[in-house]
């Protein structure tokens, strides 16, 4: 199996698997006796998997001339390309959709961002939203694969923070399988390791839901959106879902795969208690999100009798928890809003807490995740870079603790960190001033743009005073922020190497 995957070309391969995959809908609008549905998604089936094999066949024994260049290139390749395969079916399935919409709807699922253009979810048949989360699904595995087999060994996609040498036990084994292995080798490896890995946990989110409450078809839907952090819902959201709070509290345990690779990659023989113990990524998220829970807390506190708000015990637990689940959410752009958020507002008193999620979501999640945002890893390097220099104002001549590998972290991976935010800021100013000329006002601007760069499309509801429709923008803005996705999903470094002659050569 690893040698079959190996001799095809990454892009064919992901054509073949957005063919297969539309069986999935057209079965389940079988089930549903929804034959419109059935017969478009099974036609589009056909008619792409005839495509795909044309195309294997006449790549067939290819060998490709960049090896890791060539797979980066073919990732953004899949990411502009791949969704206009993607919106075929969806645009027949939806009376009225226009190509540009179609391709939107699949760019935001296959970047995991979950930005729709149809804000009432029933206007869409159910098959329908089971394609959307598939889409979803499918771009959340594909980015666990891609930051392993190609961006790792690049040194691109937050890797670069660790530099040469000094990377954790596990990341530092995955990337001597790097340098012993060929590109297309190392690709099907990591492809037989995730895919099943991915599925069952998704499998076992979708079961837990179920006997939670839920029906099974939202759960479903539910789950690849948690592993896939696309925050894509049937219903609109968990906030709507009928689990409860049981059902929160699986979805944010799940949740925590999108904190740190080290949850689901660890070297052979290394004991899963240590990740807790070792991984900053984690460790600083998590704290993160407890500082701001307690902060929200203590406002009230500060606050009390002012508002007559219920201070009671319960609504403290409800409202504790709302932060922690949608601070959560949030932080790993998944963008799901808790059941108790409104406790959660009403408790804190806040005008505008949107912004304190805007800020978590340009944070974003771990290292090679499906979460997007300036990742934990660098926002940790540049906090140990501003402890070290605080330190040395008191000590001048005192040496860095914690071995050669803290230091490291702090002097070229705190600048290399420092750089991409800039860039980051720069991307988030460049789409603002784009969807102005398109006639969006600034504070929506900025919400859209930092929707689309972090991949967190639900927040253009929460993030704003009132809450934004994708529905009422333009063509020419949908398409600046659909590229703003991609840009988003594979990071400004990456393009950037692309673009740089040196990355070429050989």
């Amino acid at each position: 199996m690893a040698g079959f995957l190996s001799r095809r070309p990454f892009f064919v391969l992901l054509m073949g698997l957005g063919a297969l995959a539309m069986i999935v809908p057209a079965v389940h609008a079988r089930v549903v006796e929804d034959y419109e549905s059935m017969r478009i998604f099974f036609y589009g089936f056909l008619l792409f998997s005839v495509i795909t094999l044309f195309v294997a066949l006449a790549t067939e024994g290819h060998q490709p001339r960049f090896g890791l260049r060539g797979l980066l290139v073919s990732l953004l390749a899949a990411f502009v390309f791949l969704p206009i395969m993607l919106a075929i079916p969806f645009i027949e399935a939806v009376p009225g959709t226009r190509l540009i919409d179609g391709w939107f709807e699949m760019v935001s699922g296959f970047t995991t961002t979950g930005a729709t253009l149809w804000d009432n979810p029933r206007s869409l048949p159910r098959s329908v939203h089971l394609w959307r989360s598939l889409v979803g699904w499918m771009g959340g595995l594909l980015m666990w694969i891609a930051a392993m087999a190609v961006l790792l060994p690049l040194n691109l996609g937050g890797f670069e923070v660790y530099q040469q040498g000094t990377a954790e036990a596990g990341e530092d084994h995955h990337a001597r399988i790097g340098s012993s292995v060929e590109p297309p080798e190392r690709l099907a490896r990591y492809i037989l390791r995730f895919v099943p890995l991915y599925t069952g946990l998704t499998l076992l989110l979708w079961l837990g839901l179920t006997v939670a409450g839920e029906v099974p078809f939202v759960a479903l839907c539910h789950a690849m959106a948690t592993l896939s952090t696309s925050g894509i819902s049937p219903v609109g959201g968990i906030y709507y879902s009928s689990a409860g709070i049981a059902g929160e509290v699986m979805i944010a345990l799940f949740l925590l795969f999108a904190l740190s690779h080290l949850t689901f990659t660890r070297a052979p023989g290394e004991d899963p208690r240590s990740v807790v113990t070792r991984d900053a990524e984690l460790r600083f998220g998590l704290t993160l999100i407890g500082l701001l829970t307690l902060a929200l807390l203590a406002r009230h506190v500060f606050e009390m009798g002012s508002d007559g708000a219920d201070s009671s015990a319960l609504t403290a637990l409800a409202a504790a928890w709302g932060g922690v689940f949608t601070f959560l959410s949030f932080m790993t752009t998944a963008g799901f809003e808790s059941s108790q958020w409104p406790v959660t507002q009403s408790w804190s008193g806040l005008s505008t807490p949107g912004l304190i999620l805007v800020g978590l979501t340009v944070i974003g999640g771990g290292v090679a995740t499906t979460a997007g945002g300036i990742k934990l890893l660098r926002v940790y390097a540049l906090y140990k870079h501003s402890q070290r220099e605080l330190q040395r104002l008191v000590h001048p001549s005192s040496v860095g603790g914690a071995g050669a590998h803290a230091r490291r972290i702090r002097r070229q991976g705190a600048q290399i960190a420092w750089i991409f935010f800039m860039i980051f800021a720069m991307s988030i100013a460049g789409v603002m001033v784009l969807l102005s000329l398109t006639g969006v006002q600034f504070e929506t601007a900025m919400v859209l743009a930092v929707s689309a760069l972090s991949t967190t499309g639900p927040l253009a509801v929460v993030g704003a005073e009132d809450p934004i429709s994708y529905a009422g923008l333009t063509d020419l803005s949908k398409t600046v922020l659909a590229l703003a996705m991609i840009l988003g999903r594979l990071e400004a470094l990456a393009i950037i190497a692309l673009l740089n002659p040196e990355f070429w050569r050989r």
